[in-house]
């Protein structure tokens, strides 16, 4: 195991110091830099350092827990670039590799995945599949040993730089709708696919549309197995809610508590009811950073993940909103003050809908009863041909 004075000389070789008083983009908002994420990812592969529990041969250290945490802490003091152009790939697509016996996967995708020379991006939702996400309508036809597949994704993330999806589509019609499903690792620069950027209200463009015309995959690019594509996703989904809702309850890279200063530096911590209400989304911040580190200390990730989300996005919201009431009018031209609150209202749809988060808590949870269902036992096309689909 190597000596703080070792990992936080290899840290600095890489990454100059954090600066307390800046505060940088969370989850790609305002700016998708790519090229400073794919620097470190490069330059941190070599020691291990953005991954050090992975095996060294994908670009790890085979760090133990206590190496991790080590490595952890001295990172924090550091200017990390944004991770989110990489994180599809880090957080969600790695442990499925890692997961998958076959090892001929993780030789193929988990070394760029580790040194950031290729992006991943996440095709799940489709127009009329959202919440729903088992309503998906992509097909996938056979040709020979081989299949096409065709249809239409929509809210794909950092689609319009990545070099591989996962793209969950329908192989079997005739199987119930949770069934039937494969996971796809598609080319996002082979023919047939077709990206086009969604503008979102804070200048973003990493949002996009994915239309799929006969883009061809194999048996080499399927997660997980044929049919077993529902799983795959639910186990991503669920990476994604422990990932987003481990976040420390706030996604600010400065600390956390940058916007108490800014309040403090605006006069209105001296007004009591300015000071009531930053006090209580101060608590709710505190709680939300102890239930990311709960979680972050469980032994296996699970439904907890959604209760840590829904705190989460309280606090960025509420987080954004009351750094631009205090401005005023000055927040219309605040910069990334004003990208913040404009970001604010996606987070509660980001990793699965706040609905849906109180659903998985009072199904999984509390074990209340779940919600009435009309497609229990019926085939994906049967549903169709009732129209209930």
């Amino acid at each position: 195991m190597a000596t703080v004075d070792e990992i936080r000389a290899q840290l600095s070789g890489l990454l100059p110091r954090r600066d307390p008083e800046t505060v940088g983009s969370v989850l790609g908002a305002g700016n998708d830099d790519v090229d400073a994420g794919r620097a470190w990812l490069r330059g941190a592969s070599e020691h291990g350092l953005a991954v050090p529990a992975w095996p060294s041969e994908f670009g790890g250290r085979d760090a133990d827990e206590e190496e991790v945490r080590l490595i952890n802490e001295l990172r924090s003091e550091f200017a990390v670039p944004d991770m989110y152009p990489f994180a599809v790939g880090l957080s969600l697509v790695a442990p499925i590799l890692f997961d998958s016996p076959d090892e001929a996967q993780q030789q193929r995708w988990l070394k760029g995945i580790a040194d950031g020379s290729e992006i991943w991006c996440q095709m799940f939702s489709e127009p009329d599949a959202g919440s729903d996400l088992a309503n998906i309508a992509t097909k996938v036809t056979p040709d020979g040993d081989q299949w096409l597949v065709s249809g239409q994704k929509v809210w794909t993330s950092r689609g319009p730089y990545s070099r591989w999806g996962m793209c969950l589509a329908r192989t079997d019609p005739e199987q119930v709708k949770h069934r039937g499903l494969t996971m796809f690792a598609v080319d996002m620069e082979g023919p047939g696919v077709d990206i086009r950027a969604l503008h979102q209200m804070n200048g973003d463009t990493h949002f996009s549309e994915v239309f799929l015309d006969d883009v061809r995959v194999g048996r080499p690019d399927i997660l997980g197995s044929e049919g077993g594509g529902w799983g795959v996703a639910m186990t991503v989904l669920t990476h994604e809610r422990s990932s987003l809702g481990g976040s420390g309850g706030g996604l600010d890279p400065s600390g956390g508590y940058g916007w108490l200063d800014q309040l403090g530096a605006l006069g209105r911590l001296q007004d009591p009811v300015w000071r009531d209400r930053a006090m209580s989304l101060y608590a709710k911040q505190k709680v939300a950073g102890w239930t990311a580190r709960r979680q972050a200390n469980a032994t296996e990730t699970g439904s907890g993940g959604s209760g840590g989300k829904l705190r989460l996005v309280e606090v960025y919201s509420e987080r954004t909103t009351i750094v631009q009431d205090a401005l005023g009018a000055e927040g219309m031209i605040a910069g990334d003050t004003l990208v913040e609150f404009l970001t604010g209202p996606s987070m509660s749809i980001r990793g699965g809908t706040d609905e849906i988060q109180r659903n998985i808590i009072g199904e999984r949870i509390l074990g209340l009863p779940p919600e009435p269902r009309v497609d229990k036992g019926v085939s994906y096309s049967d549903l169709r041909r009732q129209g209930l689909v």
